[in-house]
Protein backbone atom coordinates (compact mmCIF):
# COMPACT_ATOMS: atom_id res chain seq x y z
CA UNK A 1 0.00 0.00 0.00
CA UNK A 2 1.63 2.72 -1.11
CA UNK A 3 2.27 5.56 1.73
CA UNK A 4 0.86 9.02 1.72
CA UNK A 5 2.77 12.39 1.48
CA UNK A 6 1.30 13.82 4.79
CA UNK A 7 1.92 13.61 8.47
CA UNK A 8 -1.20 14.26 10.90
CA UNK A 9 -2.35 13.92 14.83
CA UNK A 10 -4.51 12.32 16.82
CA UNK A 11 -7.08 12.92 19.34
CA UNK A 12 -6.14 12.10 22.32
CA UNK A 13 -3.48 9.41 24.42
CA UNK A 14 -4.76 6.78 22.58
CA UNK A 15 -6.13 5.72 19.53
CA UNK A 16 -9.43 5.60 18.57
CA UNK A 17 -11.34 2.85 16.04
CA UNK A 18 -12.20 5.60 13.72
CA UNK A 19 -8.10 6.47 13.85
CA UNK A 20 -6.97 3.52 13.70
CA UNK A 21 -9.12 2.51 10.23
CA UNK A 22 -8.31 5.62 8.79
CA UNK A 23 -4.04 5.55 9.45
CA UNK A 24 -4.35 1.94 8.23
CA UNK A 25 -6.53 3.34 4.79
CA UNK A 26 -4.84 6.53 4.82
CA UNK A 27 -1.17 5.17 5.11
CA UNK A 28 0.11 9.13 6.75
CA UNK A 29 4.07 9.13 6.22
CA UNK A 30 4.13 9.63 9.98
CA UNK A 31 2.52 10.77 12.90
CA UNK A 32 3.24 14.29 15.44
CA UNK A 33 2.38 14.27 18.82
CA UNK A 34 1.19 17.25 21.28
CA UNK A 35 0.63 17.20 24.95
CA UNK A 36 -2.60 15.99 24.64
CA UNK A 37 -1.41 12.95 23.44
CA UNK A 38 1.03 12.44 26.62
CA UNK A 39 0.17 10.82 30.52
CA UNK A 40 2.76 8.82 31.18
CA UNK A 41 5.66 6.75 29.52
CA UNK A 42 4.10 3.57 29.06
CA UNK A 43 0.87 5.43 27.92
CA UNK A 44 3.14 7.23 25.35
CA UNK A 45 5.11 3.79 24.17
CA UNK A 46 1.73 2.01 23.38
CA UNK A 47 0.54 4.96 21.62
CA UNK A 48 3.36 5.29 19.03
CA UNK A 49 3.11 1.12 18.94
CA UNK A 50 -0.41 1.46 18.23
CA UNK A 51 0.16 4.07 15.31
CA UNK A 52 2.99 1.48 13.77
CA UNK A 53 0.86 -1.39 14.12
CA UNK A 54 -2.18 0.54 12.03
CA UNK A 55 -0.05 1.14 9.83
CA UNK A 56 1.45 -1.82 9.14
CA UNK A 57 5.03 -0.02 8.93
CA UNK A 58 8.21 1.17 11.54
CA UNK A 59 6.59 4.66 10.23
CA UNK A 60 8.38 8.13 12.40
CA UNK A 61 6.94 9.83 15.27
CA UNK A 62 7.36 13.44 15.25
CA UNK A 63 7.10 15.63 18.45
CA UNK A 64 8.00 19.06 18.89
CA UNK A 65 10.67 18.55 22.17
CA UNK A 66 12.58 21.52 21.84
CA UNK A 67 12.66 22.56 26.00
CA UNK A 68 11.74 26.24 27.90
CA UNK A 69 8.19 26.97 26.58
CA UNK A 70 7.75 24.09 23.90
CA UNK A 71 8.02 20.91 25.14
CA UNK A 72 5.04 18.54 25.20
CA UNK A 73 7.17 15.65 27.63
CA UNK A 74 7.52 16.95 31.01
CA UNK A 75 6.85 16.59 35.11
CA UNK A 76 6.36 14.45 36.55
CA UNK A 77 7.46 11.95 34.09
CA UNK A 78 9.99 13.53 32.32
CA UNK A 79 12.54 16.96 33.43
CA UNK A 80 12.05 20.18 32.27
CA UNK A 81 14.71 21.14 29.87
CA UNK A 82 16.59 24.57 29.16
CA UNK A 83 14.99 27.07 26.65
CA UNK A 84 17.36 28.00 23.53
CA UNK A 85 17.85 31.07 24.46
CA UNK A 86 19.48 30.03 27.68
CA UNK A 87 22.71 28.30 26.79
CA UNK A 88 24.98 31.09 25.71
CA UNK A 89 23.87 33.05 29.03
CA UNK A 90 24.54 29.54 31.08
CA UNK A 91 27.97 28.79 29.34
CA UNK A 92 29.35 32.20 29.09
CA UNK A 93 30.42 31.13 25.07
CA UNK A 94 29.86 29.68 22.08
CA UNK A 95 31.53 26.23 22.53
CA UNK A 96 31.31 26.07 25.86
CA UNK A 97 27.35 26.54 24.96
CA UNK A 98 27.72 24.04 22.55
CA UNK A 99 28.71 21.21 24.50
CA UNK A 100 25.47 22.01 26.88
CA UNK A 101 23.13 22.00 23.64
CA UNK A 102 24.98 18.65 22.66
CA UNK A 103 24.19 16.72 25.91
CA UNK A 104 20.84 17.98 26.43
CA UNK A 105 19.56 17.36 23.00
CA UNK A 106 21.34 13.87 23.53
CA UNK A 107 19.11 13.43 26.91
CA UNK A 108 15.85 14.64 25.60
CA UNK A 109 16.35 12.07 22.41
CA UNK A 110 17.14 8.96 25.20
CA UNK A 111 13.53 10.21 27.06
CA UNK A 112 11.74 10.45 23.27
CA UNK A 113 13.50 7.24 21.89
CA UNK A 114 12.01 4.99 24.97
CA UNK A 115 8.83 6.03 24.01
CA UNK A 116 8.90 5.11 20.51
CA UNK A 117 9.19 8.32 19.32
CA UNK A 118 11.99 8.64 16.59
CA UNK A 119 11.75 12.44 15.28
CA UNK A 120 12.33 16.14 16.86
CA UNK A 121 11.22 19.18 15.62
CA UNK A 122 14.46 20.73 16.32
CA UNK A 123 16.64 22.90 16.33
CA UNK A 124 14.37 26.20 15.96
CA UNK A 125 16.98 28.03 13.20
CA UNK A 126 15.48 31.62 13.31
CA UNK A 127 17.53 34.86 14.02
CA UNK A 128 15.14 36.53 16.81
CA UNK A 129 15.10 40.27 16.84
CA UNK A 130 14.44 42.50 19.59
CA UNK A 131 11.06 43.86 18.08
CA UNK A 132 9.89 40.67 16.98
CA UNK A 133 6.64 38.81 18.35
CA UNK A 134 7.60 36.12 21.21
CA UNK A 135 5.90 33.32 19.39
CA UNK A 136 9.70 32.62 18.32
CA UNK A 137 11.43 34.52 21.49
CA UNK A 138 13.63 31.95 23.87
CA UNK A 139 12.83 29.03 21.34
CA UNK A 140 15.30 30.32 19.38
CA UNK A 141 19.54 30.82 19.92
CA UNK A 142 19.68 34.11 20.27
CA UNK A 143 20.30 37.26 17.71
CA UNK A 144 24.00 36.31 15.97
CA UNK A 145 23.56 34.06 13.14
CA UNK A 146 26.73 32.21 13.83
CA UNK A 147 26.25 31.45 17.30
CA UNK A 148 22.86 30.06 16.05
CA UNK A 149 23.97 27.89 13.25
CA UNK A 150 26.85 26.19 16.20
CA UNK A 151 24.19 25.42 18.54
CA UNK A 152 21.20 24.18 16.08
CA UNK A 153 24.50 22.19 14.82
CA UNK A 154 24.96 20.60 18.09
CA UNK A 155 21.47 20.42 18.82
CA UNK A 156 21.24 18.24 15.45
CA UNK A 157 23.77 16.41 15.96
CA UNK A 158 23.12 15.44 19.61
CA UNK A 159 19.76 14.21 18.37
CA UNK A 160 21.46 11.60 15.98
CA UNK A 161 24.16 10.65 18.31
CA UNK A 162 20.94 9.01 20.28
CA UNK A 163 19.00 7.54 17.39
CA UNK A 164 16.60 10.77 16.55
CA UNK A 165 15.93 12.89 13.39
CA UNK A 166 16.28 16.27 13.77
CA UNK A 167 14.22 18.90 11.95
CA UNK A 168 14.96 22.11 11.80
CA UNK A 169 12.68 25.06 11.72
CA UNK A 170 11.35 27.39 10.32
CA UNK A 171 13.00 27.78 6.76
CA UNK A 172 13.82 30.24 5.31
CA UNK A 173 13.41 31.95 8.70
CA UNK A 174 10.31 33.33 10.99
CA UNK A 175 12.22 35.27 13.78
CA UNK A 176 11.67 38.48 12.37
CA UNK A 177 7.70 37.91 12.53
CA UNK A 178 5.70 40.71 14.13
CA UNK A 179 2.79 38.36 14.45
CA UNK A 180 2.15 34.98 16.16
CA UNK A 181 1.46 32.61 12.28
CA UNK A 182 -0.45 29.83 14.43
CA UNK A 183 -3.43 32.85 14.36
CA UNK A 184 -2.40 35.19 11.46
CA UNK A 185 -0.24 35.74 8.81
CA UNK A 186 3.04 37.36 9.52
CA UNK A 187 4.58 39.95 6.72
CA UNK A 188 8.57 40.24 7.02
CA UNK A 189 9.15 43.42 4.87
CA UNK A 190 12.85 43.48 4.30
CA UNK A 191 15.39 43.27 1.35
CA UNK A 192 16.25 40.15 -0.18
CA UNK A 193 20.29 41.12 1.26
CA UNK A 194 19.20 41.39 4.57
CA UNK A 195 17.81 38.28 5.31
CA UNK A 196 20.65 36.47 3.12
CA UNK A 197 22.95 38.45 5.49
CA UNK A 198 21.32 36.96 8.98
CA UNK A 199 18.07 34.93 8.41
CA UNK A 200 19.31 32.46 6.00
CA UNK A 201 22.76 32.05 7.42
CA UNK A 202 22.03 29.38 9.88
CA UNK A 203 20.18 27.32 7.40
CA UNK A 204 22.82 27.76 5.01
CA UNK A 205 25.14 26.10 8.01
CA UNK A 206 22.98 23.27 8.69
CA UNK A 207 21.84 22.82 4.84
CA UNK A 208 22.95 18.94 5.28
CA UNK A 209 20.50 18.12 7.53
CA UNK A 210 17.88 15.48 6.99
CA UNK A 211 14.45 17.39 7.61
CA UNK A 212 13.24 20.97 7.62
CA UNK A 213 10.26 22.45 8.11
CA UNK A 214 9.11 25.86 6.46
CA UNK A 215 7.62 29.08 7.45
CA UNK A 216 4.12 30.11 7.10
CA UNK A 217 5.27 34.10 6.09
CA UNK A 218 4.94 36.45 3.38
CA UNK A 219 7.87 37.74 2.76
CA UNK A 220 7.47 40.63 -0.28
CA UNK A 221 11.23 41.11 -1.41
CA UNK A 222 10.80 37.50 -2.40
CA UNK A 223 7.10 36.85 -3.04
CA UNK A 224 4.17 39.39 -1.92
CA UNK A 225 1.66 37.29 -3.05
CA UNK A 226 1.95 34.01 -1.03
CA UNK A 227 3.57 32.70 2.30
CA UNK A 228 6.75 30.63 2.12
CA UNK A 229 4.98 27.51 2.39
CA UNK A 230 2.48 27.86 -0.51
CA UNK A 231 4.98 29.87 -2.87
CA UNK A 232 7.13 28.18 -5.25
CA UNK A 233 9.48 31.12 -5.44
CA UNK A 234 10.45 30.54 -1.72
CA UNK A 235 10.50 27.06 -2.11
CA UNK A 236 12.08 26.63 -5.08
CA UNK A 237 14.69 29.72 -5.40
CA UNK A 238 15.27 30.42 -2.11
CA UNK A 239 15.16 27.38 0.34
CA UNK A 240 16.56 24.87 -2.40
CA UNK A 241 18.58 26.99 -4.71
CA UNK A 242 20.56 30.04 -2.40
CA UNK A 243 20.05 28.22 1.31
CA UNK A 244 20.91 24.54 -0.56
CA UNK A 245 18.55 22.44 1.28
CA UNK A 246 18.35 19.54 -0.06
CA UNK A 247 16.72 17.33 2.05
CA UNK A 248 13.10 16.72 2.98
CA UNK A 249 10.92 19.49 3.58
CA UNK A 250 8.13 19.87 5.56
CA UNK A 251 5.17 21.92 5.98
CA UNK A 252 4.36 23.72 9.17
CA UNK A 253 1.14 22.66 9.91
CA UNK A 254 -1.61 23.66 7.80
CA UNK A 255 -4.27 24.17 10.34
CA UNK A 256 -2.88 27.07 11.42
CA UNK A 257 -4.34 30.50 10.87
CA UNK A 258 -1.63 32.23 8.79
CA UNK A 259 -3.06 30.23 5.77
CA UNK A 260 -5.92 31.01 3.93
CA UNK A 261 -8.75 28.89 1.99
CA UNK A 262 -10.06 25.55 2.49
CA UNK A 263 -7.93 22.29 3.75
CA UNK A 264 -8.04 21.36 0.51
CA UNK A 265 -6.62 24.62 -1.03
CA UNK A 266 -3.93 24.93 1.66
CA UNK A 267 -2.33 21.35 0.69
CA UNK A 268 -3.03 21.74 -2.73
CA UNK A 269 -1.06 24.65 -2.93
CA UNK A 270 1.93 23.56 -0.46
CA UNK A 271 2.44 20.85 -3.05
CA UNK A 272 2.42 23.00 -5.77
CA UNK A 273 4.85 25.05 -4.76
CA UNK A 274 7.48 22.41 -3.82
CA UNK A 275 7.02 20.52 -0.36
CA UNK A 276 7.76 17.30 0.08
CA UNK A 277 5.12 16.35 3.04
CA UNK A 278 2.20 18.59 4.15
CA UNK A 279 1.66 18.51 8.59
CA UNK A 280 -1.45 18.57 9.85
CA UNK A 281 -1.95 18.62 13.42
CA UNK A 282 -4.93 18.95 15.59
CA UNK A 283 -6.50 15.40 15.04
CA UNK A 284 -9.86 16.86 13.68
CA UNK A 285 -11.33 13.77 12.10
CA UNK A 286 -13.05 15.85 8.96
CA UNK A 287 -9.56 17.61 8.73
CA UNK A 288 -7.73 14.53 8.22
CA UNK A 289 -10.00 13.31 5.71
CA UNK A 290 -9.96 16.61 3.69
CA UNK A 291 -6.09 16.35 3.78
CA UNK A 292 -5.53 12.61 2.88
CA UNK A 293 -7.90 13.36 0.25
CA UNK A 294 -5.82 15.62 -2.01
CA UNK A 295 -2.51 13.86 -0.98
CA UNK A 296 -0.74 11.88 -3.94
CA UNK A 297 1.24 9.15 -2.60
CA UNK A 298 4.87 10.09 -1.36
CA UNK A 299 6.83 9.49 -4.81
CA UNK A 300 9.70 10.44 -7.10
CA UNK A 301 12.50 13.24 -5.36
CA UNK A 302 10.33 13.21 -2.40
CA UNK A 303 10.43 9.84 -1.23
CA UNK A 304 14.10 9.61 -2.20
CA UNK A 305 14.41 12.03 0.06
CA UNK A 306 12.12 10.68 2.67
CA UNK A 307 14.16 7.65 1.94
CA UNK A 308 17.11 9.64 3.00
CA UNK A 309 16.24 11.18 5.93
CA UNK A 310 15.00 7.66 7.35
CA UNK A 311 18.74 6.46 6.06
CA UNK A 312 20.38 8.77 9.09
CA UNK A 313 18.60 7.05 11.61
CA UNK A 314 21.61 4.78 13.61
CA UNK A 315 21.50 3.15 16.71
CA UNK A 316 22.38 5.65 20.13
CA UNK A 317 25.92 5.95 20.36
CA UNK A 318 27.32 2.80 23.45
CA UNK A 319 29.43 5.09 25.37
CA UNK A 320 26.44 7.56 26.22
CA UNK A 321 25.41 7.00 30.02
CA UNK A 322 22.23 9.59 30.33
CA UNK A 323 22.76 9.38 34.08
CA UNK A 324 26.29 11.13 34.01
CA UNK A 325 24.85 13.45 31.60
CA UNK A 326 21.32 14.69 33.59
CA UNK A 327 24.25 14.93 36.50
CA UNK A 328 26.48 17.33 34.20
CA UNK A 329 23.62 19.28 33.12
CA UNK A 330 22.01 20.13 36.57
CA UNK A 331 25.22 20.84 37.41
CA UNK A 332 25.85 23.37 34.95
CA UNK A 333 21.89 24.48 35.39
CA UNK A 334 22.94 24.84 39.17
CA UNK A 335 25.69 27.01 38.35
CA UNK A 336 23.90 29.63 36.40
CA UNK A 337 21.29 29.85 38.77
Amino acid sequence: MPVSAFICGCAGPSLTPWERRFFREAQPWGLILFKRNVDNPAQLAELTASFREAVGRNAPVLIDQEGGRVQRLGPPHWPVYPSAASYLGMAGEVEAAARLVHLTAQLMASDLLAAGINVDCLPVLDVTYADSHRVIGDRAYGSDPAAIARLGRAAADGLLAAGVLPVMKHLPGHGRALADSHLELPVVDVSLAELEASDFAPFIANADLPIGMSAHVVYPALDPDHPGTTSAIVIQEIVRKRIGFDGLLLSDDLSMQALSGTLRDRAEAAFKAGIDIVLHCNGNPDEMQEVAGVTPPLQGRALERAAAALARLRPPVADFDPVDARTRLNSALAMAV
